[in-house]
């Protein structure tokens, strides 16, 4: 079965149980645990999303297996990414994850053009080590 359906259903029986960590009957606090688990459900659908709609992207640039082979050629992806080569999927994302917390040009934005563009180029050298392992 599939892990977002999975989330869903247990958000919704979260929501529905009678008894919560702080039950429904006390307006307001009691429905901030509910809230704080539509949240997080959300917060997932909107990663999911994000994620499908970048690989769609790149799918649509024209990049052909060989092509992205190249980019990674000169440069180890499990080296790029700090993890042991043979690292399973969930490692792989989560070294992702956290390099990508770490580089995206975003979280960096306040510190200065020159900085910016060193983290908007390591943060492709990650993308693009990441596309080639989870290929």
């Amino acid at each position: 079965m599939n892990r977002g359906l999975l989330y869903l259903i247990g958000a919704i029986l979260y929501v529905l149980f009678p008894r919560d960590l702080v039950p429904d009957f006390l307006a307001g606090w009691g429905w901030l645990d509910d809230a704080v688990v539509i949240y997080f459900l959300w917060r997932y659908y909107r990663r999911q999303r994000l994620l499908k709609e970048a690989s769609t992207r790149s799918d649509q640039t024209g990049q052909t297996a060989d092509d992205r082979q190249s980019c990674t050629a000169d440069a180890n992806p499990y080296k790029v990414l700090e993890i042991e080569p043979g690292a399973s999927k969930e490692e792989i994302k989560a070294a992702y994850r956290r390099l990508a917390a770490q580089y995206h040009p975003d979280k960096v934005q306040h510190l200065g053009r020159e900085i910016r563009e060193l983290a908007e180029t390591r943060f492709k050298e990650i993308q693009q080590a990441y596309d080639f392992l989870m290929k």
